[in-house]
């Protein structure tokens, strides 16, 4: 079974200190199945018996773990979370000791990881809430928090840069993490409509470019040497001194 980013091994890393606990087998198998069904598919198109079959159990199995497919969805949420917050804790990136290379390497992961089958790719917030935000309030709060962590992963690090390259900017850190995630979510969905990842590559460079624009040392005090404001002075210009004139010049030569 394919997993999100197509690695998911079942332990944080030393950044986190923590295990994520053991599942039940079938019930991780269904989990896993709802993941790549409902990204490849969408939630509405993805039934319970589709599920089992990519899990490879029964019905039975299925309500015994679930209560309805409500459910499996909060359930599914809850894994995505554990799964992809042991992977990006785990990722090199956060070794570089400069906050604002760890958001230029979050970046560079993201791109290096676009790998696989397209859903695999993308993302099961972004692919849950868009069809849920209106009809299903607990799936979309679930990844409205599932969000919200993630992006509070990275805000540390924007402060962290903010701090040391642009301590007068009158952008929050919070702004930031929004906008990198909100880029990302978008290019999943052009990603889904042209069926390539391309998009998502190059909206990455486009974020790097944009980070790089922000945190850009001593760029604040170059904009403000850019900002100048005219002297308005009330002294008559000086005459200049007319020229003789010339009978053997055109009065049409400049």
């Amino acid at each position: 079974m394919t997993q999100p980013f197509d690695a998911s091994p079942r332990k944080r890393s030393s950044h986190t200190q923590q295990r994520i606990p053991a599942l039940n087998p079938s019930k991780t198998r269904l989990l896993d199945a709802a993941l790549h069904l409902i990204r490849a598919k969408g939630y509405a198109a993805t039934a319970v018996d589709e599920i089992c079959h990519e899990a490879g159990v029964t019905k039975g199995s299925f309500f015994h773990h679930f209560k309805s497919k409500d459910d499996l969805a909060l359930a599914a949420v809850a894994h995505w979370r554990m799964m992809t917050e042991s992977f990006f804790a785990r990722a090199p990136y956060h070794k570089a000791p400069d906050p604002l290379d760890r958001l230029l390497g979050y970046l560079d992961f993201r791109d290096a990881i676009l790998t696989g089958e397209l859903a695999d790719t993308t993302c099961l917030l972004g692919t849950l809430v868009q069809e849920t935000y209106a009809t299903h309030p607990e799936i979309r709060v679930a990844c409205e928090q599932a969000l919200a962590a993630h992006i509070a992963e990275l805000t540390r690090d924007v402060e962290a840069a903010r701090q040391l390259y642009a301590q007068d900017a009158s952008w929050t850190a919070e702004s930031v993490g929004n906008f990198m995630q909100a880029v990302l979510q978008g290019s999943f969905i052009f990603a889904k409509a042209e069926q390539s990842p391309e998009a998502i590559r190059q909206n990455l460079e486009h974020l790097r470019r944009a980070l790089r624009a922000l945190f850009q040392p001593d760029a604040q005090a170059q904009a403000k040497k850019k900002v100048h404001h005219p002297i308005t002075s009330h002294a008559k210009p000086a005459e200049e001194p007319e020229e003789e004139y010339d009978s053997q010049r055109s009065h049409f030569v400049d």
